[in-house]
This record gives C-alpha cells, sequence and structure tokens, in this order.
C-alpha cells in the first residue's frame, strides 16, 4: 500500500479475503490499513468468523456495504480497491462514499500475485488434495461399467472424493467417452461410457486448496490410434515436466509440450495452454503458455497438461498438478498415466 500510495484497502475476492484472514464464508469485506485490519460480514457468519479470523470482525446488520462505507466515510484520502472484482456500481458507490478529495486506486491482481508462492502449510494442503483426488480416481475406475452414462461415472466420482475427505469438487468433473473427448471441456451428459476410451478430468477440493488431474481409462483395449495419441501426449508431458523448475520462462515449459507433439504431426491438434497456476482457485497465476511473461519460481503449483483433440472421432489429456522446486517438478497426483483398462 506504501508504493501505491493508499491509506487503506478493500479486499473482496472471497479466496484473497480467506487468504488474508483465514475466513470461509461467502460474504466478506475485508478493510486493511496499516494500523489494522477488520472483516465486515452479516449476521450468519457472527460465530464463524470469530472462530476463523485473525482480524477484527464487525457484523452489520443490513447491508454490507453500508457499514464498509460508514467505516470509511471521510477518514480516508487514497484508498485501494480490487477494480476487477467489484461491479461498476459498487466501484461509484465507494467514490461517492468516500467524501469529497478522496480517491479510489485499482489493486488489481495485488494479492493474487502473493498468492502465487505457497507456504508450506499451503503446500501440504495441496498434497493432500491431489493424493484425494487420485485415490478417488482409482477407486471409482474400480466401479465403472460400460453401461453407465457419463453423468452417472462423474457422480460416482465425486462421491468417492467427498468420502475420502474432500470439501467438494474442484470444479465440474469432467467424464467423455469416445468421440467426445475431443471435447476439451466436455459436460458429463447421458452418453453411455461405451466399450472404449473415456476421459476422466477431476479435481479435489480439501481445505480450500484445489488439485486437478486428467487420465484416460478404455473399457477392452483400446484402439492403435487411440495408443499412438496416448503416447505423444504422454511424451509431450514428460517433455513439459523437464522443463519445470525455479527459474524457468512458463512459455519455455509450453513449448517443450509443442516440440514433442509437432515430432507426432499432432502439435495443431493441441487447442489450449499447457498448465496454469492452482491453489485456493482452480485457475489462478501462473499461466503456462506460449504468450505467457510468467517465470516460475520455488513454491508454486501448476498444472501440466497437453492434449491432442481430433473433433468428431478422438480425444486425449495428460494432466498433473506439479509443485515447483529448485531441482525440478515435483508430482503431486501419483495415479499411474498409462491407459487404465478395465474389463468390458
Amino acid at each position: 500500500m506504501a508504493e501505491l500510495r493508499c491509506d487503506g484497502a478493500l479486499i473482496t475476492h472471497p479466496p484473497n479475503v480467506r487468504y488474508l484472514t483465514g475466513f470461509t464464508g461467502s460474504n466478506g469485506i475485508l478493510f486493511l490499513s496499516p494500523r489494522s485490519a477488520v472483516l465486515f460480514t452479516d449476521p450468519r457468519y457472527e460465530l464463524q468468523a470469530a472462530e476463523e479470523c485473525d482480524c477484527r470482525v464487525r457484523v452489520v446488520r443490513g447491508s454490507t456495504w453500508e457499514g464498509v462505507w460508514k467505516h470509511l466515510a471521510g477518514r480516508f484520502r487514497h484508498l485501494g480497491m480490487e477494480a476487477d472484482r467489484v461491479s461498476h456500481d459498487t466501484w461509484a458507490h465507494t467514490a461517492q462514499r468516500l467524501g469529497r478529495g478522496a480517491r479510489l486506486k485499482p489493486l488489481q491482481g495485488l494479492v493474487e500475485k502473493l498468492r502465487r508462492v505457497k507456504s508450506e502449510a499451503e503446500q501440504e494442503a495441496l498434497r493432500a488434495s491431489a493424493k484425494v483426488c487420485s485415490r478417488a480416481f482409482e477407486e471409482a475406475a474400480r466401479l465403472l461399467r460400460p453401461e453407465m452414462s457419463e453423468r452417472e461415472a462423474a457422480a460416482e466420482i465425486e462421491y468417492r472424493m467427498r468420502r475420502l475427505g474432500a470439501d467438494g469438487p474442484a470444479f465440474e468433473t469432467i467424464v467423455a467417452a469416445g468421440a467426445r473427448a475431443a471435447l476439451p471441456h466436455a459436460r458429463p451428459g447421458e452418453a453411455l461410457l461405451g466399450r472404449g476410451p473415456v476421459l476422466v478430468d477431476m479435481g479435489a477440493c480439501l481445505g480450500g486448496y484445489m488439485s486437478d488431474m486428467t487420465r484416460m481409462l478404455s473399457f477392452g483395449p483400446p484402439s492403435r490410434q487411440w495408443q499412438r495419441l496416448h503416447q505423444a501426449v504422454l511424451e509431450a508431458q514428460q517433455a513439459a515436466l523437464a522443463e519445470v523448475r525455479a527459474g524457468a520462462p512458463a512459455r519455455k515449459v509450453d513449448a517443450a509440450a509443442r516440440r514433442a507433439l509437432k515430432s507426432h504431426g499432432l502439435d495443431r491438434f493441441f487447442t489450449h495452454s499447457t498448465g496454469h497456476g492452482v491453489g485456493l482457485e482452480i485457475h489462478e497465476g501462473p499461466r503456462l503458455g506460449a504468450k505467457s511473461d510468467d517465470v516460475l519460481e520455488a513454491g508454486m503449483a501448476v498444472t501440466v497438461e497437453p492434449g491432442v483433440y481430433l473433433a468428431g472421432t478422438a480425444g486425449v489429456r495428460i494432466e498433473d498438478t506439479v509443485l515447483v522446486t529448485a531441482a525440478g517438478a515435483e508430482i503431486l497426483t501419483p495415479a499411474a498415466k498409462e491407459f487404465m483398462v478395465l474389463a468390458s
């Protein structure tokens, strides 16, 4: 705040509020100044906030923003605020209620930048989340049948995660059978798993921290085409993982995956970036993409997830959540990457 010449700041994005205070509720506005930190919330969270927060808590009856505005009015000249996390209307009202001569300054991405490098406690939380994710996949896979729908399979996977202690899925589980695997973000529907390959993209949320993993399974041996695609994607992932280390440019990781796929003539079918940061949100910085300016640092957690998508025919993706270290990538998702062949 001193660098930005702000005498106070408002933090509203729930993961940022949680990161700074420990508060897990859905309605919290954090005010920070050089001398104090105050969380504003509503009566639903009075007891919860008192238990979770390491700062003062002010419970507001009525509009939480009204309580914030009354607290700020006439007291601060330069206030920082997460411009990309509030509506234009909220920004305008806050500027008006500060009083004549006061100014709002955007704090876009400030807390997110702090969150990129994980503490030891956060790293342990990510490891635990990834283990739950992997174990849930292995348990659920033994129960899947060709006559089940994608939606039923996704429900079974998410149930297993919760049975193993997860707060819930980190995102809507992707189960895509056969040609539908060519849709990178397919939503599970009524299509049957059938006798053939299935793509599963899943993640657990445990203690607020996310994991992300993609594996391929097949009812009966996959065809030669599917095996060729799987081998090419596995080589691409291994090439990308070999580039992950502290100090490495993120775009170098992406380039390694694309070079490997190009050697198989498949690079044009890789349609998204190689990975993204993961933590309190399933998508956060850094970004492992061709145009990324990010540089990896020890303690960052990222996904490495190259894929190949042949429209109407087939799709393969292999993904791990990994921790960046000075020596390389620590893979957090231990589930085997081979095509898991199930009885048809």
